[in-house]
């Protein structure tokens, strides 16, 4: 598959010590993440539940806690674990009062999340919960049907534009964006040969990108 199609998206994970100054730490570093997977509509659901479930860590297992933040795609799901060394004291989901400034971790994570639970192994447990990116595969481009065209097009210009005419090229990101500029050239080229005025038809296609960037349509 051309890689102009897809986002990979390799398994990450990060060791950390589970205390208070750690969180924003580790929702940067998602909200990070989350950007070059291009899976920036679900960043702040992601970001809430780091926030709970390391805090769950830090209520109910202590401060110190040597624990691992691991983060991959399940399908097209955006799976999120923490795992630490404590198998006993397990995250429960308790209905707090809406004053209550604590127990309401997991009812925040179930709120935002698919699914959640607890995998028990004989030296730690892991805290996990997914969330839906709406994408079509694990390695998909978010962003709807423009983007799919928009890959699927710069796949068949760069076979157009390699000299193995017989394969297709295989296109990285650099690449690909080295593509696409060629691409609004020669289309600026069209109309110009056909008696458009490419500036207008350049503040035209930015505000369509613009009004559907702010309305999220497709």
């Amino acid at each position: 598959m051309e890689c102009t199609r897809c986002v990979p998206r390799k398994p990450w994970d990060i060791p950390f010590v589970a205390e208070p100054r750690e969180v924003p730490a580790l929702r940067r570093i998602m909200r990070l993440h989350l950007g070059l997977w291009g899976l920036c509509e679900v960043s702040e659901a992601a970001q809430l539940c780091v926030t709970e479930l390391v805090s769950n860590v830090i209520t109910h297992v202590g401060s110190g806690t040597p624990a691992t933040l691991a983060v991959s795609m399940n399908g097209t799901h955006l799976r999120i674990e923490v795992h630490d060394p404590d198998a006993r004291a397990l995250p429960t989901l308790v209905q707090a009062a809406a004053d209550s400034e604590g127990g309401r971790g997991m009812a925040l994570v179930d709120a935002v999340a698919d699914r959640w639970g607890v995998l028990l192994h004989p030296d730690r447990k892991v805290t996990w919960c997914e969330l839906s990116t709406q994408l079509s595969s694990s390695d998909g481009h978010s962003g709807g049907t423009r983007v799919a065209r928009a890959g699927a097009m710069l796949g068949f210009y760069g076979m157009a534009q390699s000299s193995r005419a017989t394969a297709p090229s295989m296109l990285s990101v650099a690449v690909a964006e080295e593509v696409a500029i060629d691409v609004i050239a020669d289309l600026l080229h069209w109309l110009q040969a056909h008696g458009r005025d490419v500036d207008e038809a350049l503040d035209r296609a930015q505000m369509h990108f613009e009004t559907e960037l702010g309305t999220g349509g497709e």
